[in-house]
């Protein structure tokens, strides 16, 4: 099972942008599709997180992000809004299958002006 991320970059302050994570490979059953962030100097962080139809957020994205999933496309996604220069962050997806958790490489979103 292989992750790939796309669609970080640079923003400014209160722009968006749309994470997406794709799976490829034995894909069968992915369970919990998540997102993680990581600043530079701070421990990685849960972001969101999805399993079923039930959604998890930390606090400081709550009304802010949304996390989705298209599993047809075997492709889940990370809206986010209103975005400040403290989203900073490498951001990696992860999904569990089987049990056996997977991450992908992580894309950049730097949001200065």
């Amino acid at each position: 099972v292989q992750l790939a991320e796309s669609g970080g970059g640079l923003v400014q302050p209160g722009g968006s942008l749309r994470l997406s994570c794709a799976a490829s490979g034995m894909i069968l059953s992915i369970s919990v599709m998540g997102w993680y962030r990581q600043a530079p100097g701070k421990q990685r962080e849960l972001v969101a997180s999805i399993l079923g139809g039930a959604t998890n957020y930390t606090d400081s994205v709550k009304g802010r992000f949304i996390i989705s999933r298209d599993n047809a496309k075997k492709t889940w996604y990370l809206q986010m809004n209103s975005l400040t220069p403290e989203d900073t962050a490498v951001y990696y997806c992860n999904g569990v299958q089987f049990g056996v958790l997977y991450w992908g490489q992580g894309t950049q979103v730097t949001v200065s002006s």
